[in-house]
């Protein structure tokens, strides 16, 4: 029987000024009076613009949410115009911080050791980094799935700790499967969380494997994430469009009944 504490993480990507913001999370503290918070964790990822006012309100209304950044830079300070570093988002109360999004990878750029740069910055400054994996649709055509996302899992933490490797989170969102409403079976989710899993067994051993908490994300909905939340290695999701409804959001935190 697994301890881990899912994990249910709302990235809202850039949607959602800081007024629209603030109102999105006053609702979702009010619809999470419905779930039993001792038995899950709910994050939220807003734009960096976002951020302190959500820290504001978290505060205020003892709300129980954390909640983390869509990016960090791998840098601690310096000429990087345009950048947020893991020490400022740490000074908001930051939790975590999501790295290596399958959109920053190709809108951005972003290789492998850009991912791990940013992984270890976070890390550097005190925040879980949520490391997104997953594959394009050309590799899960070719039944390349599996070996194309450990290939971006093992990139991303090379070089850390065990200590570090225990704590990180793991988002593995096949890109096919994002905002476009097909979603990956069950069974789907658990083959490449499951092979996520043994990776790390395999990299830092079975105190590591056991502990780390590995999502599933890509079109998740409340009609859909409790019957993900049933395979084994499936630890919580990471929700795009339905966290950015609060009713939704909760009842996809409340998936447990």
């Amino acid at each position: 029987m697994t301890t881990r504490t899912p994990l249910m993480a709302g990235n809202w990507k850039m949607n959602l000024d800081w007024k629209q913001g603030l109102a999105l999370v006053e609702e979702l503290g009010e619809q999470l009076k419905e779930v039993d918070t001792t038995k899950v964790e709910t994050v939220v990822l807003p734009p960096f613009v976002d951020l302190r006012t959500v820290q504001v309100a978290v505060d205020a209304g003892k709300l129980p949410i954390a909640y983390g950044s869509q990016d960090i830079s791998a840098h601690e300070s310096g000429a990087y115009t345009g950048e947020v570093s893991g020490a400022m988002l740490s000074a908001l109360g930051c939790t975590y911080a999501a790295v290596g999004h399958s959109e920053r990878r190709q809108y951005h750029g972003e290789t492998e050791e850009v991912t791990n740069a940013k992984v270890k910055a976070a890390f550097a400054s005190g925040l879980v980094p949520i490391l997104c994996v997953g594959e394009p649709l050309e590799e899960r055509k070719a039944g390349k799935h599996v070996e194309y996302t450990l290939a971006q899992l093992e990139g991303g933490i090379e070089g850390i700790t065990a200590e570090q490797a225990a704590k990180i989170v793991i988002a593995y969102e096949p890109v096919w499967a994002i905002g476009t409403g097909e979603v990956a079976t069950p069974d789907d989710a658990q083959e490449v969380c499951s092979a996520i899993r043994e990776a790390l067994r395999a990299m830092h051993g079975d105190t590591v494997a056991d502990a780390v908490r590995v999502l599933y994300g890509g079109s998740v909905k409340s009609s859909n994430v409790g019957e993900l939340m049933q395979r084994a290695d499936v630890d919580g999701a990471l929700v795009g469009g339905a966290s950015l409804k609060a009713e939704e959001f909760a009842k996809i935190a409340g998936f447990q009944g």
